[in-house]
């Protein structure tokens, strides 16, 4: 059995790839190491916690002597874990140090005498790229990142990248864009539109919404992670867009239309500091491997609004119970809400 260990593996994109590998790998026996923080639930995986190839820890990457034992056993590291949100960054970001930077760090540097890892995937983000006016990063350009969790993950980019080079680990580095389907945690912005939208809630849409994102579904960012695990090259970045670039306000349009809900409930609230203009990656490179997206956005968008109204149960207690979630959410709309 090939040993596999998925950082983060509870959160949204991790959770997901944990179940594509054990509905498509079977011979991979999958360690999922999350230290369950607000946006990792168990919740996420309890359809795979009696699976006898499965086997879930709870625990922190920062752990030297957990992170060292679980990476010593491992054929192969998917490195999920990680602090995720601008908004969250941007309020405060000494988490996203300690995580994102520190955190990679501990896992590489047990990554160095792992006796049988044959890959360590690193998950990047297109943010390190910061903003892009026209055309498409490419993996050879250079990184601007412009809100503390992009540059938390441009350092551990980086950090891996380096342990590649200086020692030899065999690390390959991801960078996609957003991702957007099932179990992701509401307070990102397809989430927390649908999920307002079902309860004729507000959507505090930022600036003026031109803001361009380009979007990939979660089950497309699994088969490339797939892919590149196959047939990537140690030492290599490979970006994993979706090629579906829409603009903030009409993302929010799309969405009410999906849920039935009228335009008046698109509430403008100021910006967020250095929010980036638009993102776009250049995807040739991942191609030539043969990856193409499978998910056409408007059938994705609506699968996505169809599984948060089917799945009440998953979200209405974080948005409804959790005082974590109540708390982040007033501090961040709340007086910008009341004066709009």
């Amino acid at each position: 059995m090939v040993e596999v260990l998925v950082t983060g593996g509870a959160g949204f994109i991790g959770s997901n790839f944990v179940h594509h590998a054990l509905r498509t790998r079977l011979d991979w026996r999958v360690t999922t190491l999350d230290k369950l923080t607000y946006a990792g639930r168990l919740e996420n995986l309890q359809d795979v916690m009696d699976d006898p190839r499965h086997r879930f820890v709870r625990g922190d990457i920062a752990d030297r002597e957990l992170a060292g034992a679980l990476v010593g056993r491992a054929d192969i590291v998917i490195h999920f874990a990680a602090e995720t949100h601008v908004d969250r960054s941007i309020q405060g970001a000494s988490d996203f140090i300690m995580t994102d930077v520190f955190g990679t760090f501990v896992l590489l540097e047990a990554a160095r005498t792992a006796p049988r890892l044959r890959r360590f995937v690193q998950i990047s983000t297109d943010e390190v790229y910061g903003s892009v006016p026209e055309g498409a990063s490419r993996e050879t350009d250079e990184i601007r990142p412009r809100n503390p969790y992009a540059a938390s993950k441009a350092g551990a980019d980086r950090l891996a990248y380096s342990y590649w080079a200086t020692y030899g680990v065999p690390v390959i580095i991801t960078r996609a864009s957003n991702n957007y389907g099932p179990y992701q945690f509401p307070e990102k912005v397809i989430p927390l539109f649908v999920t307002n939208a079902l309860d004729r809630l507000p959507l505090p849409l930022y600036g003026d919404g031109l803001n361009v994102r380009d979007w990939l579904h979660v089950g497309d960012h699994c088969r490339a992670l797939d892919l590149i695990l196959e047939r990537g090259e140690p030492g290599e970045v490979y970006n994993i867009g979706g090629g579906n670039e829409v603009r903030n306000v009409d993302l929010t349009r799309q969405i009410l239309e999906a849920t039935d809900r009228p335009a008046t409930l698109i509430r403008p609230v100021p910006d967020r500091p250095g929010h980036d203009r638009r993102y776009c990656l250049d995807t040739a490179k991942l191609r030539a491997l043969g990856w193409l997206p499978q998910v056409p956005f408007a059938d994705g968008l609506r699968e996505t609004v169809n599984w948060y109204r089917q799945n009440e149960w998953w979200w209405r207690p974080i948005k409804q119970e959790d005082p974590a979630f109540r708390a982040y959410y007033e501090n961040q709309y709340g007086s910008q809400l009341d004066a709009s």
